[in-house]
């Protein structure tokens, strides 16, 4: 036998070959003004290769960019250089950006001016700081004077990204993607949102979540078209929609809000045209579902985590579910499902690990496996051995699985806040707010929020004799940590507590939900 005959270590990179061998006269990439095709963004993700090689000699590569072409092309040029990819979360603090360079142990940083004073912030506190590469002229001059390059894996399983998520703790967790699970991860979100040669994607959904979800990948091996969007404005979105002709969008719930109450979203998508949408996060409110199916978007609700590759469970739609009326349709789209296509069946199970009746009542916590689960946190093997006890990974997320093996969210693990698709630890805000020396003890809990689901209040107790105010504290988080982190409001008094002196957070909490349905959370 030839096992070479049969076998290929799959990459998601091999998507771009593809392409651009199938397709190279299309436009793959419209960037404002900028227009490439398949080939041209071949040969650029393959000079980028080539210029990283051997600044990096293998070691991880750090890009710190909105959703721009350069973004885009990092996610083939990175892994053809024999390198892991790094996207940092651009809304991060300079100390966690720096935290994250050198935790991945990055080599070369990649990040847009408009990052700039950020990233000297970052670079002041590394020892070691990495070689720093500016898009525009700098990166540019990289790809002009690189030789192409195009390096794939041996091994499919080895790394191909190291994502970043807070958790459940403080300090965020390196998530490993390997080759094999992009590749059948990107085609799973292929089938499932049905991408096609005639697909414009337009990216509403930060690249450096999840790797885009896989999208990088998936719109590349459909040979759509990525259209780039730097920040998400209506206005904006609106004009690209109906200039560009876009036919798929992702984003959180907030994406689908600031859309569909727009000004400039008058009578909607033109024509006949449907808008597919995947979001993910908080089920989008029945109110919100009927408003985008009269502008024209088709909303799908999507679950997962970083350490899932993103969207590891989908609301597969029935087709016999089209009779139902308005409200039951709403009812079931805001179900989180089933596993998508390249995942084992979803799992609802008690803290024993044994499966509950699925009988849309018994509440357990969601365990998914299967080949788009990561290969564990950097250097962490503590965490990673209690994420999955038994080979199947405890998402920290509760729900109830119906009778038609749906899967409903009914709480989020209680420490951590999903605010308009970002994660916050509680833990990581309450440790910036006890360093204010005027609290005594801190709280932090999800309190709802019309616009981003729900976002971080603080209920604090000062130290006797000393004072500070909302603002105070605010802005004392707001110099430490990302800006979205920081509190919405703070709550000044005493916290509730048992017997043994434990905060009850759940008095908390059940305060601020009160009269709302928790499982929009």
């Amino acid at each position: 036998m030839q096992p070479d005959l049969s076998f290929e270590p799959l990459t998601p990179v091999s998507y771009l070959d593809r392409a651009a061998a199938a397709h190279g006269d299309r436009v793959a990439v419209v960037d404002g003004d900028l227009r490439l095709t398949y080939r041209e963004l071949h040969e650029r993700c393959r000079r980028l290769a080539g210029g990283l090689a051997p600044l990096a000699d293998g070691a991880p590569v750090a890009f710190l960019a909105p959703n721009t072409h350069v973004l885009l092309e990092s996610n083939f040029g990175v892994p053809w250089a024999g390198s892991p990819l790094v996207a940092i979360n651009t809304r991060l603090s300079a100390g966690e950006i720096a935290y994250i360079l050198e935790h991945s142990r990055a080599a070369v940083l990649v990040h847009d001016p408009v990052f700039d004073a950020l990233v000297d912030d970052a670079f002041s506190r590394l020892s070691a700081p990495p070689r720093r590469i500016r898009a525009g002229e700098e990166y540019e001059a990289l790809l002009a004077g690189a030789e192409p390059l195009a390096r794939t894996p041996d091994d499919e399983r080895s790394l191909l990204s190291i994502n970043y998520t807070s958790g459940t703790t403080g300090r965020p967790k390196g998530v490993m993607y390997h080759h094999r699970g992009a590749y059948l991860q990107a085609l799973a979100m292929v089938g499932h949102t049905g991408l096609s040669p005639s697909t414009v994607h337009l990216w509403t959904l930060p690249m450096f979540h999840c790797n885009g979800w896989c999208f990088p990948w998936a719109v590349t091996a459909a040979a759509g078209t990525h259209v780039c969007l730097d920040r998400v404005d209506p206005a904006r979105v609106w004009q690209l929609i109906r200039d560009e002709g876009v036919t798929h969008l992702n984003g959180a719930p907030t994406v689908l809000s600031m859309l569909a109450y727009a000004d400039e979203a008058g009578d909607g998508v033109s024509g006949d045209r449907v808008v597919r949408v995947a979001t993910g996060g908080a089920p989008p409110s029945p109110a919100i579902l009927r408003r985008m199916a009269e502008l024209g978007f088709d909303v799908t609700h999507l679950y997962g985590l970083t350490e899932t590759f993103g969207p590891a469970m989908i609301c597969d739609w029935r087709p016999e579910w089209n009779g139902l009326d308005g409200g039951e349709q709403a009812r079931l789209k805001a179900r989180q499902g089933v596993g998508n296509m390249i995942s084992c069946a979803v799992r609802v199970v008690d803290e024993n690990g044994a499966d509950l009746p699925a009988d849309g009542a018994s509440v357990g916590q969601i365990a998914l496996r299967g080949n788009n689960v990561m290969l564990g946190y950097l250097d962490d093997p503590e965490a990673t051995a209690a994420a999955a006890p038994d080979g199947w990974f405890r998402t920290g997320d509760l729900g109830v699985m119906h009778p038609d093996g749906y899967v409903e969210l009914r709480d989020r693990s209680k420490d951590v806040i999903i605010s308009g698709g970002e994660n916050i630890a509680s833990v990581e805000v309450e440790q910036a707010i006890a360093e204010h020396p005027a609290v005594l003890e801190v709280a932090v809990i999800a309190v709802p929020d019309e616009r981003w689901g729900e976002v971080p209040a603080a209920y604090v107790t000062l130290h006797v004799g000393a004072s500070a105010t909302e603002e105070e504290i605010v802005e004392h988080v707001k110099g430490r940590l990302a800006r979205f982190k920081a509190p919405k409001s703070v709550v000044f008094g005493e916290l509730p507590k048992t017997s043994t002196g434990k905060i009850q957070k759940f008095v908390l909490r059940d305060k601020a939900w009160a009269g709302q349905d928790r499982r929009i959370r």
